[in-house]
């Protein structure tokens, strides 16, 4: 399933992708379906993983018997992959049997097309499972995305500790963890107002997750003025160099905050964020809870320290 960034809209035009290892085929349905989509096409079924997580093609039009990979081995890859495996893939094939036909929806295919196909048909079917995948999207949309930052929420900031601490154990790579949380917020709201309170919430989010350049970087807030960052394949300096930059980005919107707050009554003249994180290659025995509360411990202690800090 594919979520829209900030920016995105439905009004784009999809992207399917093809992969036939038959010329004739590929301009066919090109012909078929160029009016409707953007198309990208392949002949290759090895091909077809490296472009469906390039490309992020909103369907998968997925031929079985071709050379070096066949489209069943294709499609066992793709759903085994967490950047491909809500992709629809559509089989477009010779096969006939109703064997293969059951196989393919086992391993996850959308819809099963015979060939010789007719051109009206793949078209309406091409555009159902699109319009699907829009719904879906949206729905997600509802699901993960915080209300009032529009950054994803805890439930997909669940979903995506799970899947990328997985990742990081089974490869071995290094994995990154951030809290970060924005300095006497409660303060803040006291002297200001929630609604003041709200548009720093929102101007903080926008500012930390334009600070994340990468594809797998993500940011969710996960309550109140906390907020959590994943950062995958990251090493402590590489994570300290990037929760830097998010922390710098909110102190240089210079959002007034002149009251004093915390036990020490230190003065306060902008708002910032402190940070605790976890960085290291994680072992089979590590837990969620144990990386989160190793987080939390290096947030309080930035928090001890004065405050506009991270530790790790």
């Amino acid at each position: 399933m594919k979520l829209l960034h900030t920016g995105e809209s439905f009004e784009q035009k999809p992207t399917v992708l093809i992969a036939d290892d038959e010329k004739a085929n590929l301009k066919i349905l090109s012909e078929i379906l160029k009016s409707e989509v953007e198309l990208i096409l392949t002949k290759s079924g090895d091909q077809v993983i490296d472009k469906a997580i390039k490309f992020k093609p909103d369907i998968i039009l997925l031929d079985i018997i071709m050379p070096k990979m066949d489209g069943f081995s294709v499609i066992k890859q793709l759903k085994s992959n967490v950047n491909t495996h809500d992709i629809p893939v559509i089989f477009i094939t010779a096969l006939t049997d109703v064997n293969n036909e059951e196989k393919g929806f086992n391993l996850g295919a959308s819809d099963y097309i015979q060939k010789p196909f007719h051109a009206v048909c793949v078209l309406a079917r091409v555009k159902l499972h699109l319009q699907l995948a829009k719904q879906r999207a949206l729905l997600a949309q509802f699901a993960y995305i915080d209300s009032l930052t529009s950054l994803a929420n805890r439930r997909r900031y669940e979903e995506i500790f799970d899947i990328e601490l997985t990742a990081a154990k089974r490869d071995q790579k290094p994995f990154a963890l951030a809290i970060i949380d924005i300095d006497f917020f409660k303060q803040y709201n006291d002297n200001y107002g929630h609604s003041l309170g709200d548009q720093v919430l929102q101007k903080v989010a926008k500012v930390m997750a334009l600070s994340l350049k990468r594809p797998r970087d993500f940011i969710a807030r996960t309550g109140g003025e906390e907020f959590v960052v994943i950062l995958p394949n990251t090493d402590l300096q590489g994570a300290g160099r990037i929760i830097a930059l998010c922390c710098q980005a909110v102190s240089d919107l210079k959002i007034v905050n002149c009251k004093t707050g915390g036990e020490d009554n230190a003065p306060v003249s902008y708002i910032t964020v402190s940070a605790g994180g976890f960085a290291s290659i994680p072992n089979s025995d590590l837990s969620k809870s144990d990386i989160y509360n190793h987080a939390d411990t290096m947030l309080y202690k930035a928090k001890s320290l004065g405050r506009n800090c991270q530790q790790w």
